[in-house]
C-alpha cells in the first residue's frame, strides 16, 4: 500500500520538535497521568508521521504541505 506524501519538510521539523516537547514534558514536567498518556499519544503520532511523511488527516482534508517543484 503506497501513501502519497503529504507533510513538507518544515511541517516534519515542527512535529519533531512538538513530540520532542511533549516527551520532556512526560518525563521531567510533573502532568496528570491521563495527560501523560494523552501527550504520549501525540508524540508517537507527530514522530510517525513525521518518519513517513503522511497525515491521514491532512488526506481526508487534501491537504499538503509538501513544497511544490
Amino acid at each position: 500500500m503506497s501513501f502519497n506524501k503529504n507533510v513538507g519538510s518544515l511541517d516534519s521539523i515542527v512535529r519533531l520538535i512538538l513530540a520532542a516537547l511533549f516527551v520532556i514534558l512526560i518525563l521531567f514536567v510533573g502532568v496528570s497521568p491521563i495527560l501523560e498518556i494523552i501527550l504520549g499519544i501525540l508524540a508517537v503520532v507527530f514522530v510517525a508521521t513525521s518518519i513517513f511523511k503522511f497525515c491521514p488527516i491532512y488526506s481526508l482534508l487534501k491537504l499538503s504541505t509538501v513544497e511544490k517543484k
